[in-house]
């Protein structure tokens, strides 16, 4: 398959992943490919599809909306949206992270590389209730 083709079908895969999707990623990536994002770094398709299982089980609605990608060779960069809200917390407003991908395919087309880059103290902490006037206290101080 071509690298646009596949591409394309994770980019489908991305946007609609639920619950019951998690059972296809050993179809799109390699049985060793390596996963790192601000909070975990996992090798293994088990280890990433227990991942992608975790933030179902601790957030409300997650998805993921694609909002730019480059393609080069057997490298991709996506940009995102990451939508969900709170589970445990006072169920309120959706909350966005933005973020981007590194995707490289191996030769059969299958992710072998997938690192997550997202600013965690600004996207995700500062919107946690108490942590977040924390952060965004300290962020102040360290701005002066």
């Amino acid at each position: 398959m071509a690298p646009e083709q596949t591409m394309a079908r994770l980019v489908d895969f991305f946007e609609h992943l639920s619950p019951a999707d998690l059972s296809r990623i050993g179809g799109l990536y390699a049985a060793d490919a390596r996963f790192k994002d601000p909070f975990n770094e996992v090798q293994g398709v088990p280890a990433i599809a227990h991942i992608f299982r975790h933030m179902f089980e601790t957030l409300h609605e997650p998805r993921f909306v694609v909002t730019g990608q480059v393609l080069q060779g057997n490298q991709c960069f996506l940009t995102w949206d990451f939508l969900f809200r709170f589970k445990g917390f006072k169920q309120g407003e959706t909350q966005t992270v933005r973020g981007a991908t590194h995707i490289v395919l191996d030769p059969q087309g299958r992710v072998s590389l997938h690192r997550d880059y997202w600013d965690a103290a600004e996207e995700l902490y500062e919107k946690l209730p108490m942590v977040g006037s924390l952060v965004r206290w300290l962020k102040r101080r360290a701005n002066r």
